[in-house]
């Protein structure tokens, strides 16, 4: 009986001697190399992950012009009326959002009481911005089509035209890679691309004349 009881005791002991050792928990310099390795891992995952969303949202914001743009030439040969894309408020800055709307008036320019407006975006996020040239660009930029397709100006002259989206808060060869064109052809067929180099021979900002850009 004496045996069996300290056996009893002795596998007591050791029952609660294993369970203090499963309950150590970090030692002061464990957890402080676990938090350094944390650190660092977060320092090269939060850049990567914010430039994969931002560029997410620059595909969206191109994808949403270029939209926009179709919609207004396909509303230009439906209804046979000059349509137009142009900033918000008649405004020249296209990064604050775009109004697609029919030129009921022919006043070629956006007037809530007459015209009609076929589409609306919102402001972009503040790290896009979005500059042109020929007729999108100037203190009252704007895209025209007349009533069969063609891209125009003001003057009804042929208007082939680019816009870019880009980043702003980037320069050099990141900038180049945030950065999406959208080409309007004379013809009035609209296409977006990517601009691997200032020169790209597949997405030059000249590419507006040929009715098969």
């Amino acid at each position: 009986m004496y045996g069996y009881r300290k056996r009893f005791q002795l596998q007591n002991v050791l029952a609660m001697n294993f369970c203090r050792l499963n309950a150590r928990g970090f030692t002061l310099i464990e957890l402080m190399v676990t938090l350094t390795i944390a650190a660092a891992l977060a320092a090269v995952a939060v850049p990567s992950v914010q430039s994969f969303l931002r560029n997410n949202e620059l595909s969206a914001a191109s994808t949403a012009l270029l939209t926009g743009i179709n919609t207004a030439r396909s509303e230009a040969m439906k209804s046979g009326r000059n349509t137009m894309v142009v900033p918000v408020n008649n405004g020249s800055d296209w990064s604050q959002g775009w109004v697609v709307f029919v030129d009921n008036n022919r006043d070629q320019s956006y007037t809530s009481a007459s015209d009609t407006i076929v589409a609306q975006q919102r402001p972009l996020t503040s790290y896009f911005s979005v500059g042109g040239n020929g007729t999108a660009t100037g203190t009252t930029p704007y895209i025209l089509f007349d009533g069969s397709g063609y891209a125009k100006d003001k003057s009804n002259a042929f208007g082939g035209l680019t816009l870019n989206i880009q980043r702003n808060d980037l320069t050099g060869a990141d900038l180049l890679d945030q950065t999406r064109r959208i080409i309007i052809a004379n013809t009035g067929r609209a296409r977006v691309c990517k601009p691997q180099t200032a020169t790209d021979e597949n997405c030059k900002a000249s590419d507006t004349a040929s009715g098969t850009q």
